[in-house]
């Protein structure tokens, strides 16, 4: 299948966007999150794609970040929920505020998404709670800052886990908490007192 699609930013439309490439242009279906952080017209663009087949259609679907597209992917596996209605989804929320409402059972700020009612964010939450994980969180953020991809981070993520339940006990909300901690970017060597003092000045 098709991977991902880099060549010139030829058309940016609504929805969607031509990229050219060795003189194909490909028509690639895009949330609106992702036209805003699109360069001009002319300039080269990577986009990940995902190809949706069937019997009368076959669309490109594409996202500036694997993390995108593998949350497009879990979108679309919740029934009753097509590839237009994950794109709608991604353009009113980026990936992390998205993990935040399914992990804190946020179903208003979900349903504010185009085509997403109530009902089929509950469901949504439901279906993909399990896939989501506060060590998502916060291996992403450790990630960003010291460039590591797994291990030597069980501690840290242990005593940052501490520190959300302590806040969820102090009566904040689970989604709020989860940001704070997030925040601090916690080291290795960081207690719990500490990443909670930090992470409270973050709410």
């Amino acid at each position: 299948m098709i991977g991902y699609v880099k060549g010139d930013l030829a058309y940016i439309a609504e929805d969607r966007v031509i990229v050219e490439n060795n003189g194909i242009g490909y028509e690639i279906y895009v949330p609106g999150s992702v036209l805003d952080r699109m360069p001009s017209t002319g300039n080269e663009v990577k986009l990940y794609t995902y190809l949706y087949v069937r019997e009368d259609q076959m669309s490109l679907f594409g996202f500036l970040t694997k993390d995108e597209l593998a949350m497009f992917k879990m979108i679309i596996t919740v029934s009753g929920i097509g590839p237009k209605g994950a794109l709608g989804i991604l353009s009113v929320m980026d990936v992390d505020s998205l993990r935040f409402a399914i992990l804190s059972g946020d179903a208003k700020t979900i349903s504010k998404a185009p085509g997403i009612g109530k009902k089929t964010a509950e469901k949504l939450i439901l279906e993909l709670r399990d896939k989501c994980d506060a060590d998502d969180f916060l291996e992403t953020e450790q990630d960003v800052h010291s460039g590591a991809t797994s291990g030597g981070g069980g501690a840290t993520t242990d005593a940052a886990k501490d520190a959300i339940a302590a806040l969820v006990a102090l009566g904040y909300s689970q989604t709020d908490s989860m940001r704070a901690v997030r925040a601090v970017s916690p080291s290795d060597d960081m207690s719990v007192d500490s990443i909670l003092k930090l992470a409270l000045k973050n709410i």
